[in-house]
């Protein structure tokens, strides 16, 4: 299931497109603090924003802006205004549609479709990796916790994704090691170590503790 967010102030459009959605078998989030809508974003993970261009305090496009700092997720503009200009402005800004109001529900949904194809199925239909709080995002390579965002380096992403697609199963240090260095002929056993070591402490100061837990003599787990 797609988790989109709606960022639409007018609350009766608001209302109409969570509930066609919904019927589609979307999750859609509607957005309630405009004043930080990247907090919204970060908080609720999704797969794709629908952004109203015209917002109270600040507009659609300082909101692309600010989550193409942290995310690539498809980004889809409604507005009344339609003209050239905006709709070349929403597309430079990082959109990646642009949807006239007042449009016709089943318009949308086609649109939403086609975008969310484009964005996620070509990638094997996987945009992000969940457990107990912590998502792991596929496409920026970026960890968010309780509405923070933690940069991770490629080994700590390619180990943590790794340990979450195996999540409740333990993983063994060798297929750790294919996985990190599956280009090199030979790597020490220490240097393994020493990546999950600094990541742990990562997480430990990002306020996540015991997460990946290790099995002696076998390799490392995400316990259930």
């Amino acid at each position: 299931m797609y988790k989109i967010l709606l960022v639409e102030d007018d609350e009766i459009i608001s209302k109409s497109i969570k509930q066609h959605l919904e019927n589609w078998n979307f999750e859609v989030v509607t957005a309630k603090d405009f004043r930080n809508i990247t907090k919204e974003f970060t908080a609720c993970n999704a797969h794709m924003v629908l952004l109203d261009l015209m917002l109270p305090f600040y507009d659609g496009y300082y909101w692309c802006k600010e989550i193409r700092k942290i995310s690539n997720v498809p980004i889809v503009f409604l507005s009344s205004v339609s003209d050239n200009m905006n709709i070349v402005m929403a597309v430079n800004m990082g959109g990646d549609d642009f949807i006239a109001k007042p449009f016709n529900v089943n318009v949308l949904l086609a649109k939403i479709q086609a975008v969310l194809r484009r964005a996620y199925d070509m990638k094997g239909g996987i945009s992000i990796l969940e457990h107990k709080g912590v998502t792991l995002n596929l496409n920026d390579f970026n960890l968010s916790y309780r509405n923070k965002i933690l940069e991770l380096t490629k080994n700590e992403f390619r180990i943590l994704e790794t340990l979450l697609i195996n999540k409740g199963k333990i993983v063994s240090r060798d297929a750790l090691m294919v996985k990190l260095w599956q280009d090199d002929s030979y790597v020490e056993e220490n240097t393994l170590t020493v990546n999950v070591t600094r990541l742990r402490k990562k997480l430990e100061d990002f306020g996540i503790d015991g997460f990946i837990k290790t099995k002696v003599g076998c390799g490392y787990i995400i316990e259930l």
